[in-house]
């Protein structure tokens, strides 16, 4: 295996080499942390690397190797941890100017978890200002650029950690996703995102109260290794009140052979409510078909959902205005200094009333879970476009495009089809399905029953099976 190749290679296979001692931990790290010296500068997708650390604890893996001590199921293999998450002794900046000198005094569940299970932290991914857009930019960090085409927008808010994953900057990369900010970058460039179900990750410490919504997971580039990496972070926190139980399930056997005969799959252009790209459909009917070729019986429906974007956008003008005014605000010389979305969030939030507010976020949010679960009384999973668009030109502080097809929309939510399921809390994977004309990736989008992870884990690998993509690699070399 070529250093391109071992930079490439899935975590399952790493481990696996790393436990039968065909491959040190010492040579897989230097190989990612040189790549990351040559590749970052053009797509600035870490914004902080722990080089030291990384081979510190690259030679205490390969202590323990040749020891025969006990190995975790990541035993050697390199993760980064996007820059929303705390890292011990590492600073933490959540893409603001405000935290830009803030190093926490604990590692969050995930990173202490992938630590436990011998996974080494290689460093920071790029995140817009707390998180707070589907793209990835900040006035601190700056914009992360797409490796299919440096150009344009990898997506966000986990952009940097989908960059780094796609230009072979690790093989895994912690996300987090409040409406959609696993998958919508995983779309944009070319890799696998997979929001779990509600409380499936723990989430702890949070810096502002998104538990209802958010979840934490993971970003790869084969399904088998977001199953890997799900099984790590899985399991109960006593200090996350929505944290499940252990489910007992392995989720990576669930990749393997697997077999979606006689399932019965829905599958929506648009969720009756949006707009979407002629490109994106004609990429997502395809990748439909492909299910039918699998023996799935699939069937286009109109879910019958109540449009949730003006409910959308009220309740990410409240969280994240006061999010804004409590915390970042009192911190900044200027306003200039804040992102112009954040910004306008804080603005348009702060005459938001009560009363709006528990009717958009609670309400309306009760209607769409109940119609959604109906849906899945009736299907195994939901397959839809990951994106409305396919990946588009940098936008220097918008958060998204305001016209899809003619049609004006909203451009925080206007062009996301993955925030329906934070509102229920039902597990959704983004895989790739293709690319534009430009050249860019596409993302298929499949959603399973609530807390049926391994569904929606056995449907993504069927459908890689079929229709392969991780061998395809942006040109950066």
């Amino acid at each position: 295996m070529d250093v391109l190749d071992l930079c490439y290679a899935p975590a399952t296979e790493l481990a696996s080499l790393i436990r039968r001692r065909e491959l040190s931990p010492i040579e897989l790290v230097d190989a990612v942390l040189a790549r990351i010296d040559r590749v970052n500068p053009a797509i600035n997708a870490l914004c902080l690397v722990a080089a030291d650390e990384a081979r510190a604890a690259a030679r205490e893996a390969e202590r323990a190797v040749t020891s025969d001590a006990a190995l975790g199921a990541l035993h050697g293999v390199p993760f980064s941890i996007k820059d929303l998450s705390p890292t011990k002794g590492f600073r933490t900046t959540f893409g603001s100017k405000a935290f830009a000198d803030h190093i926490p005094d604990e590692d969050g569940v995930t990173t202490e978890r992938l630590r436990a299970a011998g996974g080494i932290f290689l460093g920071k991914t790029a995140t817009p200002e707390f998180g707070n857009k589907g793209l990835c930019d900040s006035p601190l960090l700056g914009e992360t650029r797409n490796p299919w085409k440096t150009t344009h927008v990898s997506g966000g808010s986990s952009g940097g950690a989908a960059a780094a994953v796609a230009a072979g900057l690790g093989p895994l990369a912690e996300g987090g996703d409040a409406a959609g900010s696993i998958r919508i970058p995983a779309s944009c460039c070319g890799v696998v995102g997979l929001k779990p179900s509600l409380g499936r990750v723990p989430v702890h410490p949070s810096f502002f109260a998104l538990e209802p919504i958010v979840a934490l997971g993971p970003i790869t580039r084969t399904v088998t290794d977001a199953a890997l990496m799900l099984g790590v972070l899985a399991g109960p926190h006593p200090r996350d009140l929505f944290s499940l139980e252990t489910s007992g399930v392995d989720y990576t056997e669930a990749t393997r052979d697997p077999d979606v005969r006689g399932w019965r799959i829905a599958y929506t252009r648009d969720f009756g409510y949006n707009p979407v790209s002629p490109e994106v459909t004609a990429l997502t009917d395809a990748a439909a078909q492909v299910f039918v070729g699998l023996g799935a019986v699939v069937e286009e429906v109109d879910p019958g959902l109540p449009d949730p974007r003006e409910a959308e956008i009220t309740v990410w003008r409240a969280i994240f205005g006061l999010c804004a005014n409590d915390f970042v605000r009192p911190a900044l010389a200027s306003l200039d200094e804040m992102d112009p979305h954040l910004r306008e969030l804080m603005e348009k939030g702060e005459g938001i009333s009560a009363w709006d507010f528990y009717r958009q976020a609670v309400f309306l949010r009760h209607e769409f879970q109940q119609r959604m679960l109906a849906l899945f009384d009736r299907y195994d999973v939901l397959l839809s476009p990951t994106l409305a668009v396919p990946p588009f030109p940098q936008l220097g502080g918008a958060a998204g495009p305001s016209e899809i097809e003619g049609e004006q929309v909203e451009p925080f939510g206007g062009w996301l089809l993955t925030y329906p399921f934070n509102w229920t809390g039902q597990p959704a994977i983004s895989v790739p399905c293709g690319f534009s004309s430009e050249g860019l990736p596409i993302g298929l989008q499949i959603a399973g029953r609530l807390r049926a992870d391994a569904d929606v884990l056995r449907a993504a690998a069927a459908y890689e099976q079929a229709a392969p993509w991780a061998d395809r690699r942006p040109d950066l070399d």
